[in-house]
């Protein structure tokens, strides 16, 4: 019987195990022979030292960081969400570092697209601070205070940045499905760095693109060299073997070019050059046109086909001479035989997916021509970036720099446009507001409050534009919404002390297992959470002989949680005629040995799993 030990996923453990697996032989004494290892990968150890390396004061310390193991947790908040009960849309509260770590578990290998729009690092964006020793007591700081800015002068410019984003990635990275993809925004002021971080992460193979989005639509005069008008999206994929780009739909000017000039029952085509530079001899020949005049290929270049093939295709009537028959021949591309779509070209303009300022109306739309949040991105932009991402219907979208929540407006306007049934995970800093804004003197005193009540407007509006349309009614525009928190669970207080009121005080403590203020409820998520379990899944209280339980209906099996005290082998037998996997007790639940003992006994006889938490 396994004990849960309220810890995150171990992903350092996890990768050594890995690694085992593969090369058993490069262990020793628990340690990995670097240079063993290195052999066997067929790269031998040479004496230069000098080699390409992207460095920078911090980067140890960060990926330490990444592997940290969390002991919070992320604790529901109904009165906050929308849907509770049938929604399977996330909304979460908190420093997103720690919340990718408490995601690892439940999502690893699940997401199949991430977007973020991070800091800029221009100098006034706020630049999260991270603490090594206590993640989540330097959250809980840094909430009750104004957001920071990282400024030019002061000497830990791109340090500061790399190092908010690099143990971020890292996390993210184990997220992703095998065909997963990330787009990540951001302009010149770390285009380049973020491009050598994500090829240390992601691997340079697994480099797609740096798109171009053209952010503005009219040139900045007052620039002082240049008017800045675009900013980048790289595109990363997990494995780039198992990830293509969806191909966007074909326009009609794109189409338009199609005619049929001779009537052919085939349908509309357009004339395609026959020669290639790659000049071969076999391909040079004479052809003679129907007018009489014989034609060769430009000097330097020959036909691309075999003069064999040549004649096959005149006879198919797939050669177009001209309308007087006299002209160098083309091959007839017919529509029907060409793609169903086109290749995304590096260049999206905003007249194909919005700028700025149309981002900035939609939001005043939405709250009714007030602007409360700066800079966001249109739902076209991120339209666009879901399409190319090749979704599945059921997939998972999580954008961990949530903002003002455009990513999840754009995936319910697109289940809304397909019937698609896309989940999205929005993780978002509880950022103070301005005590000067409009959004402050509305009484949104941070940003994730503007984010919740765009995601409820928008999703309203979706439904009430697509009033009538078959399946809109069960169109998932609802959230659950979570808070980062320290774990539910008291912790055993070991400082040493010789006061005995003090000891009395703790033991005291101690027979309340949870919190004060935290409910049954929370620890059932946060056990979830270390479990391995979605947070979307049904959770259901039940009674078993006047014992509460929970059971958590996973499409494949059930779970169930059992956290009250003193628990009866008559109320365990009531549990086991349930069809259910796993049971998860509290360490609680067993007045003593015999009771413990007898339950794991009665579970066994039926191959359930059961654990301790």
């Amino acid at each position: 019987m396994d004990k849960m030990d309220g810890m995150t996923m171990n992903i350092e453990q996890a990768n050594v195990e890995k690694l085992r697996k593969v090369f058993p032989e490069v262990f020793a004494d628990g340690k990995v022979d670097f240079d063993k290892l290195q052999g066997l990968l067929g790269h031998y150890i040479a004496d230069d030292k000098e080699k390409y390396s992207f460095s920078w004061k911090g980067k140890a310390d960060s990926l330490r960081l990444a592997q940290k193991r969390s002991t919070g947790t992320l604790r529901p908040c109904k009165e906050e969400s929308k849907n509770w009960d049938t929604t399977e849309n996330l909304y979460i509260e908190g420093d997103n570092l720690e919340v990718l770590k408490l995601l690892q578990s439940s999502y690893l290998n699940s997401i199949k697209m991430i977007y973020i729009d991070p800091p800029y690092n221009t100098g006034n964006d706020f630049v999260y601070t991270d603490d090594f020793a206590d993640g989540i007591a330097h959250y809980k700081e840094v909430t009750g205070q104004a957001t920071k800015s990282n400024p030019e002068t002061a000497g830990r410019y791109h340090t500061n940045w790399l190092n908010m984003m690099y143990p971020r990635l890292k996390l993210a990275r184990n997220l992703l499905t095998d065909d997963g993809v990330i787009f990540i925004s951001i302009d010149d002021n770390e285009q380049a760095n973020l491009k050598k971080l994500c090829d240390e992460i992601f691997g340079e193979d697994n480099f797609v693109a740096n798109l171009i989005w053209e952010k503005k639509y009219s040139p900045a005069n007052d620039a002082q060299w240049f008017s800045d008008n675009h900013d980048f999206i790289l595109v990363y994929a997990k494995n780039k073997n198992n990830w293509h780009p969806q191909l966007l739909p074909r326009s009609d000017a794109q189409n338009d070019r199609y005619t049929n000039r001779d009537n052919d029952p085939r349908g509309v085509w357009k004339p395609a050059d026959m020669t290639v530079k790659t000049y071969s001899a076999n391909y040079d020949y004479p052809i003679t046109t129907p007018s009489g005049r014989i034609v060769y290929p430009a000097k330097g270049r020959c036909w691309n086909t075999s003069k064999e093939n040549f004649e096959q295709l005149v006879k198919d009537n797939r050669i177009w001479f001209g309308e007087n028959g006299d002209n160098i021949p083309a091959v007839k591309k017919f529509l029907t035989e060409v793609k169903n779509g086109v290749v995304p070209l590096t260049i999206w303009g905003y007249e194909d997916v919005g700028h700025n300022q149309e981002g900035r109306q939609e939001l005043k739309k939405i709250f009714d021509d007030k602007g409360y949040f700066d800079g966001p991105k249109p739902v076209r932009l991120l339209s666009r970036i879901l399409r190319v991402a090749n979704l599945g219907q059921d997939s998972i979208i999580l954008d961990f720099f949530s903002g003002s929540a455009t990513t999840a407006h754009a995936v319910m306007q697109l289940n809304a446009e397909d019937g698609g049934h896309r989940k999205f995970i929005c993780v978002q800093l509880p950022e103070k507001t301005d005590e000067q804004s409009e959004a402050y003197k509305a009484g949104y005193k941070t940003i994730c409050e503007i984010g919740k009540e765009r995601i409820r407007r928008a999703g309203e509006k979706i439904k009430e534009e697509n009033k009538g349309k078959e399946g809109i009614d069960n169109l998932d525009i609802g959230f659950k919404v979570f808070k980062l928190d320290s774990s539910n669970l008291v912790k055993w207080d070991n400082t040493p002390t010789t006061d005995e009121e003090e000891v009395k005080k703790r033991i005291q403590q101690s027979l309340f297992y949870l919190v004060e203020g935290r409910e049954d409820l929370d620890l059932v998520y946060e056990i979830m959470l270390k479990y391995g379990l979605s947070l979307t899944l049904p959770v259901e209280e039940r009674k078993f002989d006047g014992v509460t339980a929970y059971i958590i209906n996973h499409p494949d099996y059930k779970v169930l949680i059992c956290l009250q005290p003193n628990i009866t082998l008559s109320a365990v037998e009531e549990m086991d005629k349930e069809t259910i996997g796993t049971y998860i007790f509290a360490d609680r639940c067993f007045a003593d040995a015999n009771i413990l003992s007898n339950t794991e006994e009665i579970l066994k006889k039926k191959d359930k799993e059961m654990r301790l938490f």
